[in-house]
């Protein structure tokens, strides 16, 4: 009787999910919970496996379609429909050569074998093993999964306190979970690129003395490790003549015969749903598509070969290296070139030199003006930036957001810092910049106004005024805004929180940011100013009831009262500041007072005590 796949329940409020890739064509075998299709939603990328054992005889939601959670995907004909049964005899004779019985080529032998098998390599299971449950962390707010993308460690392995056992991704961060206690690892319950509900247990890890009833299960990807009998190797022999090893009842322990014969033609591992060499997951595939990675290229360091996410960022930032040197090199040798032909010219026609040199200089500035890769294409929406759209038109509807600017004279502040950046560098080890001195007087002015630094629940009817200080910092990130939190930032100085905000921006550019440090803000700076904008009217991150722009330091002419000479005009840095706020909280009035209690705190300058002056 013909099975139905349809569209699973990926996670909390997901009514819908986007078919990115078929693994399986139609008339193609499938076995029962081989992988058979990936799935993308706004909370995660995962493989959906098959049901049923059978062939594939009808596709209903093509790549690229999206479908409602319960709606049919597909359609496999039973066992015995299938005119194709006999491929998978040789893959089971492999699987079962530590038994004196080679035959059962047949079909109805090929079900219960991948009934046997699959569990071991997927689960790891140490049968009735009794230890401490390692269970899914709550990844941030409003996350309620988190998906498997790696297990650092294996059955049977001995691991310590706090080392990493696994890494996880989310919509929000990608992170490694490390071991609550020391001891040796008994089982795993949830297998790679499988996704886990926050509370569900990922592993069991006992005593350092125990032993794992299925030791051996984690040598379950490559199957010449699997059989402990000396013979094992020999049965496999068989396996790599047979063209159709691919649909083996177990298609973990088919991958390393699969590898052989596809080698020569990489986009036929590629589509292979084996966790081989050539296979990657989702989001790993997501993420060389966003940095140009060509996948065949790259060797994996993952558990079988397997290509990590580690694996293509370093490859991405190889080429960059690589680009960058060839882009000097060319640069220098134009150099060159450009110095031979003005000291030739200058010989030739002293007065004519000027102008010969002239037009040549003028010819690199129109070879860099390349235009950008991105012009003309059209690409999906990578899962953070679907996120990040969704939040800041949520945050919009949801509140009566509202923005006020001030112009702030922070001459005295960049007198301080050309004094001192020096020796500040030199003490505490990181460059002294002008946001630490605006987080600095900010979370002075939270404390004094603490109706900016509160949250609004509507429907309790009540509003929280924070009794500190947890302060989010916007960081352009290379795969999307992140708003790392500065804990406690009303207890710090300035260098102490100098030393937060590089730290916490250099470890969220480089992806290794903790899941518990994106979370919990109260109130938000985003320094827009960085990049040469004067101001902007940020958009608040909800449930907070305030965030603050900050615009570029501009060094212009502005009239200033000269105690000897009374009003003159001089150069001095200028600032403008934005405050966004929720209206329904903090009125007109409350946000001024605000920001003059900010301007007032900048434009004094006080901070010689802070820079030890």
């Amino acid at each position: 009787m013909p099975v139905s796949v349809t569209m699973p329940r990926l996670g909390e409020s997901v009514t819908e999910g986007t078919v990115t890739r078929w693994l399986k064509q139609e008339g193609e075998r499938v076995e029962v919970d081989e992988p058979l299709l990936e799935v993308s939603t706004d909370k995660v990328d995962t493989e959906i496996p098959s049901p049923a054992a059978g062939v594939l005889t009808r596709i209903v939601v093509g790549e690229d379609e999206t479908a409602d959670v319960g709606s049919e995907l597909a359609v496999i004909a039973g066992e015995g429909e299938d005119t194709g049964s006999a491929a998978p005899a040789p893959a089971q004779e492999a699987e079962q050569a530590d038994e004196p019985e080679p035959a059962a080529p047949t079909t109805p032998s090929t079900e219960k074998p991948a009934e046997d098998e699959a569990p071991a390599p997927q689960t790891a299971s140490a049968g009735s093993a009794e230890g401490t449950e390692v269970t899914m962390p709550a990844l941030g707010e409003s996350v309620t999964e988190g998906t498997v993308t790696r297990w650092l460690k294996q059955v049977g392995e001995t691991i310590e306190v706090d080392e990493p056992l696994l890494e996880v991704s989310t919509d929000k961060v990608d992170t490694e979970i490390p071991s609550p206690v020391a001891g040796t690892v008994l089982e795993i319950k949830v297998p790679e690129d499988e996704t886990a509900d926050v509370g569900a247990v990922l592993a069991v890890i006992g005593s350092a003395d125990a032993k794992p009833a299925a030791a051996p299960a984690p040598a379950a990807p490559a199957p010449k490790a699997e059989a402990p009998k000396a013979e094992a190797p020999k049965a496999e022999a068989p396996k790599a003549e047979a063209p159709k090893v691919e649909t083996a009842p177990a298609p973990q322990i088919a991958k390393a015969s699969e590898a052989e014969p596809a080698a020569p033609a990489p986009a036929a591992v590629a589509s292979n749903g084996a966790g081989d060499a050539g296979y990657v997951t989702p989001l790993v595939r997501k993420l060389a598509a966003e940095k140009g990675v060509d996948l065949s290229t790259l060797t994996g360091t993952g558990v079988g070969g397997r290509i990590r996410k580690q694996d293509v960022i370093d490859a991405a930032e190889k080429a960059a290296a690589e680009k960058a040197a060839a882009e000097k090199a060319a640069a220098e040798k134009a150099a060159a070139e450009k110095a031979a032909a003005e000291k030739a010219a200058a010989a030739k026609a002293p007065a004519a030199a000027a102008p010969a040199a002239a037009a040549p200089a003028a010819a690199p500035a129109k070879a860099k003006a390349e235009p950008s890769p991105l012009r003309g294409r059209t690409e999906k929406l990578t899962r953070i930036r679907a996120t990040i759209a969704r939040r800041m038109v949520e945050s919009l509807q949801v509140s009566a957001q509202l923005t006020t600017v001030v112009e702030v004279d922070v001459t005295k502040i960049a007198n301080l810092r050309n004094k001192a950046k020096a020796d500040f560098q030199a003490k505490h080890g990181v460059k002294l910049t002008f946001l630490p001195f605006f987080a600095l007087a900010t979370v002075e002015a939270l404390q004094q106004h603490p109706v900016v630094n509160s949250s609004l629940d509507l429907e309790a009817g009540t509003v929280t005024y924070h009794g500190a200080e947890h302060l989010g910092i916007a960081v352009d990130a290379p795969k999307g805004l992140v708003v790392p939190v500065i804990k406690d930032a009303g207890d710090l100085n300035l260098a102490g929180l100098s030393k937060r905000i590089a730290d916490l921006a250099d470890r969220t550019r480089n992806n290794k940011i903790g899941p518990d440090e994106i979370g919990g803000g109260t109130f938000t700076l985003t320094n827009t100013g960085s990049r040469g904008a004067l101001f902007d009217t940020p958009i608040i991150n909800q449930p907070q009831v305030g965030i603050l722009g900050l615009g570029a330091v501009v060094k212009r002419p502005v009239i200033v009262n000269d105690p000897e000479l009374g009003e003159i005009i001089a150069p001095r840095s200028m600032v403008y500041l934005a405050l966004s706020y929720d209206h329904r909280i903090v009125d007109g009035a409350d946000a001024a007072r605000f920001l003059v209690t900010l301007k007032e705190r900048l434009e004094a300058g006080q901070f010689e005590a802070d820079l030890g002056l």
